[in-house]
């Protein structure tokens, strides 16, 4: 059985593989049931932003982890990749800094 520090390793080699920047992992365990972590990438355009989820999604299977799905795949500028205890935000930086959802989830810490 493959844990959760492993998948999330995972997660990051996959993002990182693919030349995501800027990438943070925030464990959410204390915070909230929907997941353990919310890990947020930058993507330098919507084009990298659709590999790097596709470079999760294949670095997962490789390792049979299920993936529930990704949201925004069609040339979008934000994408979420769900492994259920796992949430991917793939982002275009001005995305990200309109959004700004390392301010949601740390400021609670």
């Amino acid at each position: 059985m493959t844990s959760i520090i492993d998948i999330k390793n995972n997660v990051l080699i996959a993002l990182e593989d693919i030349k995501a920047f800027d990438i943070i992992s925030i464990d959410i365990r204390k915070q909230d049931s929907i997941a353990d972590y919310i890990i947020i990438a930058s993507a330098s355009s919507s084009r990298q932003a659709k590999a790097l989820a596709e470079n999760v999604r294949d670095k997962m299977q490789k390792i049979n982890i299920p993936l529930i799905g990704i949201e925004g795949e069609s040339g979008s500028d934000w994408l979420l990749v769900d492994l259920g205890d796992i949430i991917i935000h793939i982002m275009t930086p001005t995305i990200r800094a309109h959004y700004n959802l390392e301010e949601l989830w740390v400021s609670d810490n």
